[in-house]
């Protein structure tokens, strides 16, 4: 991610947020965004992760919604992703849960949030599934890392969260978390932050991200790698191949939508991949932030208009 890269992304993700730009993407984009999106309903969404796990992809499932209004609304979701958890379970696919604190009422009551995400990850540990807790703009970072901490200290340890490279925090984060045996996803970052909380140079995240995905290898912990980057994947490979590291050790994930086959070609080669897919209606925060990502992503949504 170059310069012109990085300043693509905080202008797409400025002009994504104009409420008059929202109100016409949602009136006319949703054939655009069912490329990054498995379906409306979770019947859909399992069709697609039995077609990825075909290829030899595994998944990670997440029912789109976040920032809500009222907590009704985080009860619904709540009984979405236990429905969901079942689902999962019924259906037989190697699949395990991603969530987003903020629809489950973050941002509302904290203790509502956490007995919402306690059920979901209470009804997981009883299907022997693990559930991510995504991790959102900086206002939520430390209270998503507290409620994994919290279910932890319960005996809920099926349940893990995602640090971001672009943090100045993060390498603190990833160290105090491998020590409470913690799992995590790590990531660069799709959030419009400011300078005082995150780095602004492209290379200065690359150099974080390389520095945590080290200090879990290098300790033997599981590592997920979440990235579309080939330099960042390649960089993967000859580390883990020049220090030893088995193929099993860690894992690649990557998005519903996004270099396809290159998953699996990842899967063929014998690398452990995941595939974060997402479904439902509530689509246009997560689209926004995946069309940021590159201009080549916005690219070919403009082609598909057209064809």
């Amino acid at each position: 991610m170059d310069i012109g890269t990085e300043l693509y992304r905080k202008t797409l993700l400025t002009i994504a947020g104009n409420r008059l730009v929202e109100h016409w993407s949602l009136k006319y984009g949703k054939k655009l965004a069912s490329k990054f999106i498995a379906g409306d309903t979770l019947a859909e969404a399992l069709t697609q992760i039995e077609a990825l796990n075909q290829k030899g992809i595994m998944a990670t499932l997440d029912h789109l919604g976040e920032g809500i209004r009222h907590l009704d609304e985080a009860a619904g979701y709540r009984e979405e992703y236990v429905r969901l958890v079942r689902g999962i379970a019924d259906r037989g696919v190697d699949s395990n849960v991603s969530l987003k604190p903020t629809q489950m009422g973050l941002a509302l009551d904290p203790e509502t949030c956490y007995a919402n995400i306690r059920a979901v990850v209470a009804e997981a540990a009883k299907h022997h599934n693990f559930v991510r807790i995504d991790m959102e703009d900086t206002p939520f970072t430390q209270a998503t890392i507290d409620i994994v901490r919290r279910l932890h200290a319960e005996g809920l340890t099926n349940v893990g969260t995602v640090i971001q490279a672009y943090l100045y925090r993060s390498l603190h984060d990833v160290e105090a978390m491998i020590q409470e045996g913690i799992r995590l996803r790590l990531v660069k970052g799709a959030y419009k932050e400011p300078s005082t909380v995150a780095y602004q140079n492209a290379s200065d995240v690359i150099t974080n991200f390389k520095k945590m995905i080290q200090m879990h290898l290098d300790q033997g912990i599981y590592t997920s790698v979440a990235s579309h980057d080939d330099t960042m994947i390649n960089w993967v490979k000859t580390y883990v191949q020049q220090n030893g590291i088995s193929k099993e050790s860690f894992e690649f994930q990557m998005l519903y939508g996004l270099r396809m086959s290159e998953q699996a070609k990842l899967a063929q080669e014998g690398y452990r991949i995941r595939c974060y897919v997402p479904y439902g209606v509530m689509w246009y925060p997560y689209y926004t932030r995946r069309l940021a990502e590159k201009p080549a992503n916005l690219m070919m949504v403009l082609k598909n208009m057209f064809n």
